[in-house]
């Protein structure tokens, strides 16, 4: 469920609501589940597609709650 609602808007392209991406990342820091951790680099790669800036500035200053693999996904088209 937890990975669903980090999911959820996953080809809404630019409307994306990043708050909504925001909060259900930050409630899902600190998992050690690999599909939790792969579903935040998955939905930050994906808006990184439409807003690099925004995706470039959250992995800035969340980069010591994120996993390395969210970290890693996230960046990847940045």
């Amino acid at each position: 469920m937890r990975r669903l609602a980090i999911e959820h808007q996953l080809g809404f392209k630019g409307k994306t609501n990043a708050d909504i991406l925001s909060l259900f990342i930050l409630r899902n820091t600190g998992s050690q589940e690999f599909f939790i951790n792969k579903a935040i680099g998955w939905a930050l790669r994906d808006y990184s597609k439409y807003n690099k800036v925004w995706v470039k500035d959250f992995i800035s200053n969340h980069c010591d709650e994120l996993s390395t693999l969210s970290i890693r996904e996230g960046s990847k088209y940045l």
